[in-house]
Protein backbone atom coordinates (compact mmCIF):
# COMPACT_ATOMS: atom_id res chain seq x y z
CA UNK A 1 0.00 0.00 0.00
CA UNK A 2 1.34 3.44 -0.83
CA UNK A 3 1.88 6.24 1.66
CA UNK A 4 -0.97 8.15 0.09
CA UNK A 5 -3.52 5.54 1.13
CA UNK A 6 -2.12 4.85 4.57
CA UNK A 7 -4.68 4.62 7.33
CA UNK A 8 -3.05 7.37 9.33
CA UNK A 9 -3.66 9.90 6.54
CA UNK A 10 -7.42 9.35 6.24
CA UNK A 11 -8.20 12.09 8.74
CA UNK A 12 -6.27 14.63 6.68
CA UNK A 13 -7.83 16.83 4.04
CA UNK A 14 -5.73 15.46 1.13
CA UNK A 15 -5.86 18.93 -0.46
CA UNK A 16 -9.28 18.38 -2.03
CA UNK A 17 -10.81 21.48 -0.49
CA UNK A 18 -13.32 19.61 1.68
CA UNK A 19 -12.11 21.20 4.91
CA UNK A 20 -14.13 23.69 6.88
CA UNK A 21 -11.37 26.28 7.28
CA UNK A 22 -11.86 28.18 4.03
CA UNK A 23 -10.95 31.63 5.36
CA UNK A 24 -14.52 32.90 5.65
CA UNK A 25 -15.87 34.09 8.97
CA UNK A 26 -18.47 31.59 10.13
CA UNK A 27 -20.82 32.61 12.87
CA UNK A 28 -20.89 31.14 16.32
CA UNK A 29 -23.97 30.19 18.29
CA UNK A 30 -23.60 33.46 20.19
CA UNK A 31 -23.58 35.62 17.02
CA UNK A 32 -26.55 33.75 15.54
CA UNK A 33 -28.47 34.19 18.80
CA UNK A 34 -27.70 37.92 18.91
CA UNK A 35 -28.81 38.26 15.28
CA UNK A 36 -32.01 36.34 15.93
CA UNK A 37 -32.90 38.39 19.02
CA UNK A 38 -32.22 41.67 17.19
CA UNK A 39 -34.35 40.49 14.26
CA UNK A 40 -37.25 39.60 16.53
CA UNK A 41 -37.04 42.98 18.30
CA UNK A 42 -36.78 44.86 14.99
CA UNK A 43 -39.90 43.02 13.80
CA UNK A 44 -41.93 43.31 17.01
CA UNK A 45 -41.51 47.07 17.46
CA UNK A 46 -42.94 48.07 14.05
CA UNK A 47 -45.73 45.51 14.51
CA UNK A 48 -46.58 47.11 17.86
CA UNK A 49 -46.42 50.62 16.32
CA UNK A 50 -48.96 49.68 13.65
CA UNK A 51 -51.30 47.48 15.70
CA UNK A 52 -51.36 49.85 18.68
CA UNK A 53 -51.69 52.96 16.50
CA UNK A 54 -48.96 54.55 18.61
CA UNK A 55 -48.15 57.28 16.06
CA UNK A 56 -51.14 59.26 14.79
CA UNK A 57 -49.71 60.13 11.37
CA UNK A 58 -49.62 57.19 8.98
CA UNK A 59 -46.83 58.75 6.92
CA UNK A 60 -44.65 59.15 10.02
CA UNK A 61 -45.38 55.53 10.94
CA UNK A 62 -44.35 54.45 7.45
CA UNK A 63 -41.02 56.31 7.70
CA UNK A 64 -40.34 54.80 11.13
CA UNK A 65 -41.07 51.32 9.77
CA UNK A 66 -38.76 51.95 6.81
CA UNK A 67 -36.03 52.93 9.28
CA UNK A 68 -36.52 49.71 11.26
CA UNK A 69 -36.46 47.74 7.99
CA UNK A 70 -33.15 49.32 6.97
CA UNK A 71 -31.63 48.48 10.36
CA UNK A 72 -32.92 44.92 10.08
CA UNK A 73 -31.33 44.51 6.64
CA UNK A 74 -27.99 45.56 8.15
CA UNK A 75 -28.45 43.11 11.05
CA UNK A 76 -29.14 40.26 8.60
CA UNK A 77 -26.11 41.14 6.48
CA UNK A 78 -23.78 41.24 9.48
CA UNK A 79 -25.05 38.35 11.63
CA UNK A 80 -26.40 35.90 9.04
CA UNK A 81 -24.61 36.68 5.76
CA UNK A 82 -21.35 37.49 7.59
CA UNK A 83 -20.67 40.51 5.40
CA UNK A 84 -17.95 42.88 6.47
CA UNK A 85 -15.09 44.76 4.88
CA UNK A 86 -12.71 41.82 5.40
CA UNK A 87 -14.75 39.00 3.85
CA UNK A 88 -13.68 37.98 0.37
CA UNK A 89 -11.10 40.74 0.28
CA UNK A 90 -13.77 43.46 0.41
CA UNK A 91 -15.41 42.42 -2.88
CA UNK A 92 -18.72 41.50 -1.25
CA UNK A 93 -18.94 44.96 0.32
CA UNK A 94 -18.08 46.57 -3.02
CA UNK A 95 -20.81 44.53 -4.69
CA UNK A 96 -23.27 45.61 -2.00
CA UNK A 97 -22.40 49.29 -2.48
CA UNK A 98 -22.82 48.95 -6.25
CA UNK A 99 -26.19 47.23 -5.80
CA UNK A 100 -27.41 49.96 -3.44
CA UNK A 101 -26.32 52.65 -5.92
CA UNK A 102 -28.18 50.97 -8.79
CA UNK A 103 -31.35 50.53 -6.72
CA UNK A 104 -31.28 54.18 -5.56
CA UNK A 105 -30.75 55.44 -9.11
CA UNK A 106 -33.59 53.26 -10.45
CA UNK A 107 -36.01 54.26 -7.68
CA UNK A 108 -35.19 57.96 -7.90
CA UNK A 109 -35.44 57.89 -11.70
CA UNK A 110 -38.75 56.05 -11.62
CA UNK A 111 -40.25 58.46 -9.09
CA UNK A 112 -38.95 61.43 -11.09
CA UNK A 113 -40.44 60.10 -14.34
CA UNK A 114 -43.80 59.31 -12.71
CA UNK A 115 -44.00 62.76 -11.11
CA UNK A 116 -43.28 64.53 -14.38
CA UNK A 117 -45.66 62.28 -16.32
CA UNK A 118 -48.41 63.10 -13.85
CA UNK A 119 -47.57 66.80 -14.00
CA UNK A 120 -47.52 66.90 -17.82
CA UNK A 121 -50.47 64.58 -18.47
CA UNK A 122 -52.81 66.05 -15.85
CA UNK A 123 -52.06 69.80 -15.77
CA UNK A 124 -55.47 70.72 -14.38
CA UNK A 125 -54.76 68.72 -11.21
CA UNK A 126 -51.58 70.64 -10.51
CA UNK A 127 -53.06 74.09 -11.38
CA UNK A 128 -53.88 75.75 -8.03
CA UNK A 129 -55.83 78.64 -9.62
CA UNK A 130 -57.91 76.24 -11.71
CA UNK A 131 -57.54 78.55 -14.72
CA UNK A 132 -57.05 75.79 -17.25
CA UNK A 133 -60.09 73.85 -16.09
CA UNK A 134 -62.29 76.96 -15.88
CA UNK A 135 -61.36 78.30 -19.31
CA UNK A 136 -61.89 74.93 -20.99
CA UNK A 137 -65.24 74.39 -19.28
CA UNK A 138 -66.35 77.92 -20.27
CA UNK A 139 -65.41 77.27 -23.88
CA UNK A 140 -67.31 73.98 -23.85
CA UNK A 141 -70.42 75.54 -22.33
CA UNK A 142 -70.26 78.36 -24.93
CA UNK A 143 -70.06 75.81 -27.73
CA UNK A 144 -72.98 73.89 -26.23
CA UNK A 145 -75.05 77.07 -26.04
CA UNK A 146 -74.34 77.83 -29.72
CA UNK A 147 -75.43 74.31 -30.65
CA UNK A 148 -78.72 74.76 -28.75
CA UNK A 149 -79.54 78.07 -30.52
CA UNK A 150 -79.47 76.52 -33.97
Amino acid sequence: MSDHHAHGAHGADHGHGHGHDDGHAHGSLKSYTIGFILSVILTAIPFWLVMGKVIDSSSTTAFVILGFAAVQVVVHMIYFLHMNTKSEGGWSMLGLIFTIMVVVIMLAGSIWVMYHMNHNMMPHLSDPTNELHTSSSNAMSGAAQQMNHR
